[in-house]
């Protein structure tokens, strides 16, 4: 008789990916409130082209689909179900940094954007003649700049 073991099903949390998405996430949510309260009735001039201006957004990135909140609803939980899937078997190092900083910006934008009523993200931070944007976008840009040079510099992203 042959005794084959058996593959075991198992779940590895990579816990960079969960603890950095997790900080982002809290801080996110932290500054979102912030500025919900403190720039409710003004906008606070930083230094130079860097304004503190509370907006909203009901679009995604760059306010592309403003007018449909449901379908950019739908799209953003699915697009950050789909990343935080394949995040989570991120190889170590800088791959697991830009994932973790892709799922956390995006499950913070996601969590904002269900919470608020309407169904629209919180925006603060304004430098120059960009869009209005917040830690969240900045920390989805981030992931991928990070994803980015980790391929180009030949790093394994995902656990085989």
């Amino acid at each position: 008789m042959c005794v084959v073991p058996r593959k075991r099903l198992r779940f590895d949390l990579n816990l960079t990916v969960a603890v950095i998405a997790l900080v982002v996430t809290a801080i996110d949510a932290l500054t979102k409130a912030w500025a919900r309260h403190a720039l409710a009735t003004h906008a606070v001039h930083v230094v130079g082209a860097l304004w503190l201006r509370l907006r909203y957004n009901s679009g995604i990135s760059f306010s592309i689909n403003h007018s449909g909140p449901l379908l950019t609803s739908i799209v953003t939980v699915v697009v950050a179900l789909v990343v935080f899937a394949i995040g989570l078997q991120a190889a170590q190092g800088w791959p697991a940094a830009g994932f973790g900083l892709l799922i956390g910006g995006g499950v913070a934008n996601v969590v904002d954007r269900l919470a608020a009523q309407p169904h629209q993200v919180t925006d603060f931070v304004a430098v120059g003649s960009l869009p209005v944007f917040n830690l969240a976008d900045a920390a989805i840009t981030a992931g991928f700049v990070v994803l980015i040079i980790a391929a180009v510099r030949g790093d394994r992203l995902l656990v085989p």
